[in-house]
């Protein structure tokens, strides 16, 4: 069975009225909208506000306090007098005078000289030394004579060294590198020659070698003759 709407219950029947129903209400709340007035609100006068007032800091009156003196101390005390009489002998204190005569003969005690003491100067390095030490036969300026230096020790090393000792001692094949330090003394002599080799056997061979430079013309520092470190590296080849 078929349910059936009554017609008047239809709501969709009444739409049109509604809507302008609701358009009569929107229109009537725009035009109240436009006709309200509102008016300009008037602040009062907030006083005038006084910054100096409140930026015055009271300052609290102190009180000041005198130091306490010392007290002066009393003068000191007279000294006692006293009184001799006539007939008392009284040691009087005899003040000998300083000024001599020109008829005596004044002691003058003996000068003794002060022998300078001579500046003792440190060894110096090579690299720093005014006046390098001369190999015999270099010549030419400061630089010239310190090239000429290094390089005649060399030659005298690669001429003296037992070359196939190395070989002989078993040693790895490769570069071996040996270090050496000698001095200049004051007197041109090689002295304090110091070897660090892969070998003691080639550490023995450099030190002998290097024992049979010639004689150097002493190098100077200000002027004076001074000991001059030198040292230099080599590298042996092993085969």
């Amino acid at each position: 069975m078929e349910i059936k709407k009554n017609p008047k219950s239809n709501l969709e029947n009444y739409s049109k009225i509604f809507m302008q129903i609701g358009l009569v209400l929107a229109l009537f709340v725009t035009y109240a909208a436009i006709e309200k007035k509102t008016y300009d609100r008037n602040i009062g006068d907030l006083g005038t506000v006084n910054m100096n007032a409140e930026m015055e800091e009271e300052i609290p009156i102190t009180e000041r306090i005198e130091p306490v003196k010392p007290k002066t101390p009393p003068p000191p005390a007279p000294e006692k007098i006293e009184v001799v009489e006539d007939e008392k002998e009284v040691e009087e204190t005899v003040i000998e005078s300083t000024e001599t005569d020109e008829t005596e003969a004044v002691e003058v005690e003996e000068i003794v000289e002060i022998e300078e003491v001579e500046e003792v100067v440190e060894d110096v390095s090579f690299m720093i030394i005014e006046d390098v030490p001369v190999f015999p036969g270099c010549k030419g300026s400061k630089s010239e004579l310190k090239a000429c230096f290094s390089k005649m020790v060399q030659k005298h090393f690669s001429r003296k060294f037992d070359a196939e000792l190395p070989n002989e001692l078993g040693l790895s094949s490769g570069r071996k590198r040996v270090f050496i330090g000698f001095k200049i003394d004051k007197n041109g002599n090689i002295v304090n020659v110091n070897a660090r080799a892969p070998h003691p056997k080639i550490k023995s061979e450099v030190i002998k070698v290097m024992k049979q430079l010639p004689k150097m013309k002493p190098g100077k520092q200000r002027g004076k003759p001074v000991g001059v470190k030198y040292s230099i590296p080599f590298t042996l080849i092993v085969e």
